[in-house]
């Protein structure tokens, strides 16, 4: 998997005592108090965070992920024959009490506390009850054009207080692009994503991913979002957090641990990310060219599994595309196909996630899960969720039926709040699109990309997501609606 290094810290360099010596009153000498110095970071190697989390859990071993090369003798399972060894899945409609949920009320009131402290305490990790406040700064606005939509694009930093621990700092590095002519606010859809200058250094160092690049042809996401009459933001969540092991005593979760480990169900790197997503969404709505009610998110593997964790925790993002999100997003952790809980437990990805997770890959299965990827989507409920995902040959890895099965084992609870499911438990043909419910699924036949799904997404974000008019950019947009359709279904 891949990293980013960009976090930005205050690691080692000197913190001096000083000392506070209030006015004499006159009774005498005046005792100088001393203002302690903050605990230095406590600095470690993933391998090094990894084994502790291991001897936390009092584990010896845990079971190997699946191998990408197919020679492997471990390689990873694209035989649908064996792909479901474990037992059926957890009920989201039924209370650890053996109840069945029967109204919307039960399910509000006493299941999903239930599922939502599962996740808590299993997988993901509990973020802290009190997080550190988020200052917005506009750094640069650019008057510009997109294609032939004319944009107002502010470049913006969240400075996040560190007062409380002075040794670390983070940013959160910020995008938002909205027309021009719009006459009031809009809608946003925010991609989680890599910098540009991270793309760039990958795409030189990876010729196939330089060849996917250069290949892509029609609107980019963003002007076909445009086309809508609607703006889109891009949020960097490596900028506040970094994607390694090594960094969690850094970013967001180090500073809110005082550069200290974590506990076994402190958050890992996708609940920090989602934080991140959750602080920009906090800015929107003090934008005033946003319709902060009418926000997106979309993220694409690491960043799908985010976007869901972000939806699922959030109820003001109102729509979803979780693209490829894979095993730890919406993918069922009891399918045996493409990548395992081996894998995410493992010294490159362990940090997603709490410690307490890694035990499902040592003396636990997932069978014993408490609960699984659909009730993850359930979370999301009643608000409209896309899940895309690329053909086996390509983009196996992350399961496509797997993640498919998952938003059927999510039906029942948006059936129960009123709202329709995904219609069928019929896995479609590739590139069928089911988008008549209030889930939604298509499987383009290109490689591990959101790009081929992003019409079929709006066709469906369209039906919840209203803009307002723009004065002259409008027979603009129907050309570049046009040109969406010719060039990108298929």
């Amino acid at each position: 998997m891949l990293n980013r290094r960009p976090i930005r810290c205050l690691a080692g360099v000197a913190f001096l005592a000083s000392f506070l010596q209030p006015a004499n009153s006159g009774a005498g000498p005046q005792k100088q108090q001393a203002v302690s110095a903050p605990a230095p970071v406590v600095p470690s190697t993933a391998e090094q965070d990894h084994q502790r989390i291991m001897d936390l859990l009092h584990i010896t071993s845990l079971r190997r992920g699946a191998d990408g090369d197919p020679k492997s003798p471990n390689a990873a399972n694209y035989d649908e024959s064996k792909a479901t060894p474990y037992s059926k899945l957890p009920d989201p409609l039924v209370l650890k009490t053996g109840k069945p949920v029967k109204t919307a009320k039960v399910w509000w009131d006493k299941r999903r506390p239930e599922i939502v402290e599962d996740f808590d305490r299993e997988i993901y990790g509990r973020m802290p009850r009190s997080t550190p406040k988020v200052t917005w700064e506009v750094v640069r606005t650019t008057r510009e054009n997109s294609g032939d939509v004319p944009v107002v694009t502010k470049k913006l930093v969240g400075h996040v207080d560190n007062s409380s621990y002075p040794l670390l700092s983070a940013n959160i590095d910020l995008t938002l692009t909205t027309p021009a002519n719009a006459i009031g606010p809009v809608p946003v859809m925010m991609e989680l994503s890599f910098s540009p200058e991270f793309m760039a250094e990958l795409a030189s160092r990876v010729p196939a991913i330089a060849e996917q690049m250069a290949a892509a042809k029609g609107p980019t996401w963003q002007q076909q979002v445009l086309a809508k009459g609607w703006g889109y933001a891009v949020l960097i969540p490596t900028s506040f957090q970094a994607d390694k092991g090594d960094g969690l005593k850094l970013g967001i979760i180090g500073l809110m641990n005082n550069g200290q480990p974590r506990k076994l169900d402190d958050w890992g790197t996708l609940r920090a990310w989602a934080w991140g997503a959750s602080r920009a969404l906090d800015y929107f709505e003090t934008d005033k060219s946003v319709d902060a009610k009418q926000v997106g998110i979309e993220g694409h593997s690491r960043y799908g599994k985010t976007a869901l964790v972000t939806m699922a925790y959030d109820p003001r993002f109102a729509i979803a595309y979780i693209s490829s999100s894979g095993a730890g997003g919406a993918e069922l952790y009891r399918r045996h196909f493409g990548e395992q809980i081996g894998n995410l437990a493992g010294t490159g990805e362990y940090h997603w996630f709490d410690g307490n997770f890694m035990k499902y890959a040592g003396p636990l299965t997932p069978n014993d899960l408490p609960v699984d990827s659909h009730e993850l989507i359930a979370l999301c409920a009643p608000r409209p969720v896309f899940v895309g995902a690329g053909a086996t040959q390509g983009d196996g890895w992350t399961d496509a039926k797997g993640m498919f099965l998952a938003e059927v084992g999510a039906g029942p609870v948006y059936k129960l709040l009123g709202k329709k499911d995904l219609g069928t438990s019929d896995f479609p043909p590739i590139e069928i699109p089911l988008i008549d419910g209030d889930l939604a699924f298509r499987q383009h036949s290109g490689g591990h990309t959101p790009a081929p799904n992003w019409p079929t997404f709006l066709t469906f974000a369209s039906r919840y997501i209203k803009g307002p008019a723009v004065s002259s950019a409008a027979s603009a947009a129907a050309a570049l609606d046009l040109r969406v359709s010719r060039c990108v279904w298929r």
